[in-house]
């Protein structure tokens, strides 16, 4: 099924891509509480990152629902940006609540995935185009987390080398970003 076909039966039931964006951040939400909350049944392995990669299919589904109705506006792509930081946030803090990772590794991948988004951001209002520059955006960590999530299911430490892979390759991601901008700044 092609984001197209699932775009339009969220318009025919009558969601925005505001709606869905919120929907996405709920779902953000209740994986990072399953993350934290793992221990009470190892089942919620599997379910958090279920929960995580449905969080990710709404957050291009939104888009894609704004672009086929003529509905995308600045609010709308600010407002999705704003909850797509939120999400990732949440995401890691509900791992490293969860102790599924060394607190040091978890911050080092929050701080570098907030600031790939923040380089793009900085880097595009200053004049540069950042898509695709760098190796993990954020369809890329989520693909990470959720592989390493459903491995930990079997071997519990496969999340927290995951998470220190992550933070290394979000943070190589930024400093791509800044010898890019550099050169096209020049």
């Amino acid at each position: 099924m092609q984001l197209t076909s699932v775009a339009e039966s969220l318009h025919d039931f009558g969601l925005t891509p505001n709606h869905v964006s919120i929907l996405g951040i709920i779902l953000a939400v209740l994986s990072a509480i399953t993350y934290w909350q793992w221990r009470l049944d190892s089942f919620l392995l599997i379910l958090a990152p279920l929960l995580m990669l449905a969080s990710g299919l709404l957050d291009a589904l939104d888009g894609a629902l704004a672009r086929q109705y003529g509905e995308a506006t600045k609010f709308g792509g600010f407002f999705d940006s704003l909850l797509d930081r939120y999400a990732d946030s949440i995401i890691l803090c509900g791992i490293i609540l969860g102790e599924l990772t060394e607190v040091s590794w978890g911050l080092a991948a929050l701080i570098g995935s907030l600031l790939v988004s923040y380089a793009r951001s900085r880097a595009e209002a200053a004049g540069v185009k950042m898509e695709s520059v760098g190796l993990f955006e954020r369809a890329e960590r989520i693909v990470l987390l959720a592989l390493v999530s459903f491995i930990s299911y079997v071997w519990l430490d496969a999340l927290g080398w995951g998470v220190l892979l992550l933070a290394v390759l979000t943070n190589l991601t930024v400093i791509q970003r800044a010898v890019y901008f550099h050169k096209a700044s020049q």
